[in-house]
């Protein structure tokens, strides 16, 4: 019977204690260092980087820019009050977004030559 059970189960046997610990505790803290250096110049910091310039871009719109919002809107700026803008679209069709739907500022005179 025992060597039926030795078929389907595999013994478990004690490591012995000569090798000592593996690995150790410096090399753990090594490669928590490297995965956090790792986060930190491929993730974090680029992402803090697209969101400042992001919220330059915000900060430094003013009446008269040709601006592309998220929702694929092409229009000239009419009027900011606080966190919204007011777009013109087309002649006599204004719509008031949120400031951080705004994208991208296009050149001046984009909007001409795309009409």
């Amino acid at each position: 019977m025992d060597n039926l059970l030795d078929f389907f189960v595999s013994s478990a046997y004690a490591q012995s204690a000569i090798g000592g610990q593996q690995g150790g505790g410096i090399s753990f803290a090594i490669m928590f260092a490297v995965f956090f250096l790792f986060i930190y110049f491929f993730m974090w910091r680029p992402q803090n980087k697209r969101a400042k310039e992001q919220q330059n871009l915000l900060d430094s719109l003013t009446k008269g820019d040709e601006v592309v919002t998220s929702g694929g809107f092409l229009g000239r700026i009419s009027k900011i009050s606080g966190q919204y803008v007011t777009l013109s679209v087309a002649n006599n069709v204004d719509v008031v977004m949120q400031k951080t739907s705004v994208v991208s500022v296009l050149p001046k005179g984009t909007l001409k030559t795309i009409d």
